[in-house]
């Protein structure tokens, strides 16, 4: 059995992993590349296999950069089945079609405006053509096995988001685990990572391989960033992704009003996308560490924001109030007008949830960007911004090397992927040191044998 990364080595996006022996290939994910135009451009280049020599796709999770190349790659040619689990089909099923919507959207705007360089500006695909996707679908249960020619395919929970696994992939005696994205033990909705039982090789994520996250309750340092926004009268900006960041986040507001922690004030949720996921959570919240209940409750908390009218009308608003929009590292949607009508206000704070991929707006904000780029002109930056990692779905330096020393024997390798180089860099050292296996970091176009 062979391993070759197409995507996610070297860099955190674009997921794509091809298992081939001499009868079967499966490709592990499917994601589009985000962050620098650099990777961007992978996006439109040809994979170095035709679509329909792979016999079935493994899709860890919906997040679009391990799901959403799907349509490019059944327009292509494609016509085996994608394995996931339920919740997984549900929500790629909302995120690819409104990954289509905005693309052809943000074409018609570029062209509109005449700011792109390309005559047209196309989109990588149309809504149309992500939704040719669903019928490929092919759901599993966690811990059922499925045959793929002389391939044994396996899904086990990775908590990260609603229905997200790790895949583990047999062929004859050797068994590969590849992680996928492993959340947190003590994630606020979801359940800690199953072990990784005793595999003979492990392809890791390694997002936050070089740093551990701020031992503190979540929902204490969103309150401070709540209580000196609304202090000011502000707008509290949060760029979240649709998927398991909108959900925490409203989960920790409705704890902070309840608790009485901070002064109730307007929330919104301005995502069509994060307001059908929200649904989705609510029914498979056997999924979920919290009860349906809870879930329930933290999403009344919101006032959903639906229409386009609606949401334009959220501009004109003055604070104080709580705005919750996607996307999480401003690569495009509404929440992209929402920063052009807010940041110039010191009043205002932009709240930064999660990790920033290198190129996204989000990582420029981070590193203290006073100009943005929005739809062809820049905005000044004068609000407030804040970022919080404790609200991160991804495990940790320390989670990633404790959950990897629960192998039940030493495997023969462990790959580092889905991470920036210095990240994967400073895991392989820790890994080596603290637990002795023999680790390696995956390189884009390469192939392995696990042999």
């Amino acid at each position: 059995m062979k391993i070759t990364f197409l995507g996610a080595a070297g860099t955190v996006t674009g997921s794509k992993f091809l298992l081939a022996t001499e009868q079967t290939r499966v490709l592990v994910d499917c994601g589009l590349f985000q962050g620098l135009k650099t990777l961007r451009l992978r996006n439109w280049q040809a994979l170095p296999i035709k679509p329909e020599d792979i016999d079935a796709v493994a899709l860890t999770h919906a997040h679009l950069d391990h799901s959403g190349y799907l349509p490019v790659l059944v327009r292509g040619g494609f016509r085996g089945p994608i394995h996931c689990t339920e919740p997984t089909k549900d929500l790629a099923n909302i995120l690819l079609p409104d990954s289509g919507h905005l693309q052809e959207e943000d074409a018609r705007y570029a062209n509109r405006r005449g700011f792109s360089k390309h005559r047209p500006a196309r989109p990588l695909y149309t809504e149309s053509e992500a939704r040719r996707v669903a019928t490929a679908f092919q759901p599993v249960g966690f811990d059922q096995d499925v045959e793929i020619g002389d391939l044994t395919v396996r899904f086990v929970p990775a908590g990260h988001i609603l229905g997200a696994s790790s895949v583990i992939v047999r062929h004859g005696s050797r068994t590969v685990l590849i992680s996928g994205d492993l959340g947190r033990p003590d994630d606020l909705l979801m359940n800690a990572p199953v072990p990784p039982g005793q595999p003979d090789w492990v392809v890791m994520e390694s997002t936050y391989g070089d740093r551990r996250h701020e031992a503190a309750d979540p929902i204490e340092l969103l309150g401070r960033v709540v209580k000196r926004t609304v202090a000011r009268r502000g707008v509290l900006l949060i760029p979240a992704f649709a998927v398991g960041r909108a959900q925490a986040l409203l989960y920790c507001l409705h704890e902070l009003f309840a608790r009485g922690k901070v002064d109730r004030v307007p929330v919104y949720l301005n995502s069509p996308m994060a307001t059908d996921v929200t649904d989705l959570y609510q029914r498979h919240a056997q999924y979920l560490r919290l009860s349906r209940e809870a879930c329930v409750a933290a999403c009344r908390t919101a006032t959903f924001v639906n229409s386009v009218e609606e949401s334009k009308a959220l501009n004109g608003r003055a604070g104080p109030m709580i705005i919750v929009s996607a996307s999480g590292m401003l690569t495009g949607g509404r929440v992209l007008h929402h920063l052009e009508a807010f940041a110039p206000n010191p009043d205002n704070t932009i709240l930064l949830a999660g990790f920033q991929a290198p190129g996204t707006r989000g990582e420029a904000l981070a590193s203290g960007a006073k100009n943005l780029k929005v739809h062809g002109q820049y905005v000044s930056v004068k609000a407030e911004v804040a970022r919080l990692d404790a609200f991160s779905a991804h495990a940790d330096q320390g989670d990633l090397t404790d959950w990897l020393g629960q192998c039940r024997r030493k495997p023969r390798g462990v790959i580092l992927v889905h991470g920036e180089p210095a990240a994967s860099d400073r895991l392989r050292l820790h890994i080596e040191d603290t637990l002795g296996y023999r680790t390696t970091v995956a390189e884009h176009g390469t192939t392995t044998r696990l042999d």
